[in-house]
């Protein structure tokens, strides 16, 4: 499912026209990239849980040129399922 049959299938579901579906896509994931840069983890009960992670520093190489490189720290995002999200799956 991308983002566009998300949006049709909430436009259907909740009785909203599409462009109105759409904003509400938008506007949740503008909120979860607002509370992450925050630091502050999202937590959806049922479904899961957004957070922020830390990435060390690490070597790598160069594909090309089998030269060793310096991968620098990171901040990534993380999801972890919730409960009856897993339950729905298995």
């Amino acid at each position: 499912m991308n983002k566009a049959d998300m949006v049709e299938h909430i436009a259907q579901a909740a009785e909203l026209s599409r462009s109105a579906a759409e904003r509400a896509v938008d506007a949740m994931v503008a909120a979860v990239k607002l509370s992450l840069r925050k630091g502050e983890p999202v937590t959806l009960v049922g479904f899961g849980s957004f957070y922020v992670s830390q990435r060390a520093p690490r070597k790598g190489r160069n594909p090309k040129t089998g030269a060793e490189i310096r991968i620098a720290a990171a901040q990534v995002p993380r999801f972890r399922a919730g409960k009856a999200l897993k339950d729905a799956l298995n």
